[in-house]
């Protein structure tokens, strides 16, 4: 009985010790003061020793240097200060991203801008007047080019204006190759009918055509996936933070002002569930998040490979000359086999079979294009450069919303160790760090968060990056799903692309089938007439040889 009279005894006068050690740091509230201060607020607020604390709502109450008043104001403060890293490192990648899409979106105008200028001076000195009086319809062509990029399909129907140009091209060198004939615009309409089957320009038309397709629909849907990167972050980092979270962080933040403790730093375990708990909508964005990374990291290698836009936009001058020349050397044939479909032409009488013209001598073709030389010119770097440096970034954002918390509770804002807050007082964190997402939430024990109610923002979000995932998946496989213009807000479901799926997009011979002729071509019977079934040989030698001299000479060696 004895022993245990003395045993109490101890225990009182140990616990007399300890409340007397805390009673005595709390009768001086200077440094507490000078902290209180620091931050902005009146140090008036701050009593000059410790009060009861039991009016206090989130603090441990008891004696303490805080005061209600105190108490919300510092609340206030936690709710910006557990804003303030996501917002950092949120606004830090949606800058990154915004920079990202400026350097593409750049680079692929200035590429379609050079390659306009470029086949104009090139024609110019090859094809001279001839080219100047039809000089329309390559700008037309540029200016098609640049609405779809824009736009996409909603704009222009690249099959259709590519099937277009070749068509007027084709009707514009018939005329040409062929001005001992008049054509009425019903004949020439005829002609252009038989595109296709003529393949006047060789299998440049088609190839042109695989090449422009895939590498347009991965381009410009790369570049709406990097507008898209800001747009998303920015909506997602004005999500509000919660009256429960704002409670939580104040406890972690602040509360050991209450007790003295102005240095002390909370538990990394006891921040992390602080954090998961008030960022758990944002981390349920990350499963979409990241399958859309992935698609854009995919589509970046595409386009450093098989639909690398500068190879197909740089040349574009020597394929369409290249496609003329074909037209040039088969003129005979493919107008015999238009006089075959189309009925034979009435001969003009304008037309001077006496004219002469100068040999030139000379023998060639173009100059092959090497697709190993790379340019600089568009926005002062190449797609190569553009790609490799954006693909840094994507690997980088992965995972950006799951590890927030990892990322917001480390180096100084966290006490490393057993010598931290956790919650109630400057000891080990006990509790279990709970998982990322809205689900795992049910078991947090520091935030109270209903997992009933998700964030409308964020889910429709995420709707959003799951949509764009599969703009981007089908843009990988040389498909363009239609998209809302940026223009006029107008959009279709129809999709058009090369199809191309499979490894073999990445060489540069890719079959595709040939579109179906549209129409039944007007078809008239060949006049039996060996005079006029015949081209005169006079008239020949004038139109092709006059063709030939202005084709070739710029380039022949």
């Amino acid at each position: 009985m004895k022993t245990l009279l003395m045993v109490c005894v101890a225990c009182t006068l140990v616990v007399l010790s300890v409340s007397g050690t805390a009673e005595q740091k709390l009768k001086n509230c200077n440094e507490v003061r000078v902290a209180y201060s620091s931050k902005g607020f009146n140090v008036n607020d701050v009593p000059n020793k410790g009060v009861n604390g039991a009016p206090l709502k989130v603090c441990p109450q008891g004696f303490s240097c805080c005061t209600v008043e105190m108490e919300e104001k510092l609340s206030q403060q936690s709710h910006t200060e557990i804003k303030a890293p996501v917002s950092r490192l949120s606004t830090n990648l949606r800058s990154t991203f915004r920079q990202r899409h400026d350097h593409f979106d750049n680079f692929f105008r200035e590429l379609l801008k050079n390659a306009e200028v470029s086949l104009h001076n090139m024609f110019v000195r090859t094809y001279g007047m001839m080219y100047v009086q039809n000089a329309e319809l390559f700008k037309n062509f540029f200016e098609a080019l640049t609405r779809y990029y824009v736009s996409g399909s909603a704009a222009v129907n690249l099959d259709s204006m590519l099937s277009d140009f070749w068509a007027d091209l084709l009707e514009r060198m018939f005329r040409l190759v062929n001005v001992q004939y008049e054509f009425s615009d019903a004949y020439m309409e005829c002609v252009s009918r038989h595109t296709e089957q003529l393949q006047p320009f060789g299998d440049v038309p088609r190839k042109l055509r695989i090449q422009l397709t895939r590498s347009f629909v991965a381009v410009r849907t790369f570049v709406r996936g990097l507008m898209l990167i800001p747009d998303v972050v920015n909506k997602v980092s004005t999500v509000s933070a919660s009256p429960s979270c704002v409670r939580a962080a104040t406890k972690m933040l602040y509360c050991p002002y209450c007790s003295g403790q102005v240095a002390l730093k909370p538990c990394q375990n006891y921040c992390l569930n602080v954090l998961r708990g008030c960022l758990a909508n944002q981390a349920d964005l990350d499963i979409e998040w990241n399958n859309f990374v992935d698609a854009m990291f995919s589509l970046a290698e595409r386009l450093e490979g098989p639909f690398n836009f500068e190879s197909v936009m740089d040349p574009i001058d020597v394929k369409i000359s290249e496609a003329i020349m074909n037209m040039q050397e088969n003129s005979m044939q493919v107008s015999q086999k238009v006089f075959q479909g189309c009925g034979q032409p009435k001969p003009s009488m304008a037309f001077r079979s006496t004219r002469s013209v100068k040999e030139t001598g000379f023998t060639g073709r173009f100059r092959p294009y090497s697709p190993d030389a790379r340019p600089t010119t568009a926005a002062g770097t190449s797609l190569d450069r553009l790609t490799s440096d954006v693909k840094k970034k994507l690997k980088h954002a992965k995972k950006f919303w799951s590890t927030l918390p990892e990322t917001v509770c480390a180096s100084e804002r966290i006490a490393p160790g057993d010598e931290c807050w956790n919650g109630t007082a400057k000891s080990r964190y006990e509790s279990v760090v709970i998982g990322n997402g809205l689900a795992n939430q049910v078991s947090n024990p520091d935030v109270d968060v209903d997992i009933t109610k998700p964030d409308i923002v964020i889910r429709s979000q995420i709707a959003v990056l799951k949509e764009m995932t599969s703009w981007l998946k089908a843009a990988h496989s040389g498909n363009d799903i239609s998209m809302e213009s940026d223009d006029d807000g107008s959009g279709g479901e129809e999709e058009s692309g090369s199809g191309c799926d499979s490894p073999s997009c990445d060489t540069d011979d890719i079959y595709f089938s040939t579109p179906p002729n549209p129409g039944n071509p007007r078809v008239r019977p060949v006049v039996n007439n060996p005079s006029a079934a015949s081209f005169s040989q006079g008239s020949v030698a004038l139109a092709l040889c006059g063709l030939a001299l202005a084709l070739l000479a710029p380039h022949l060696r």
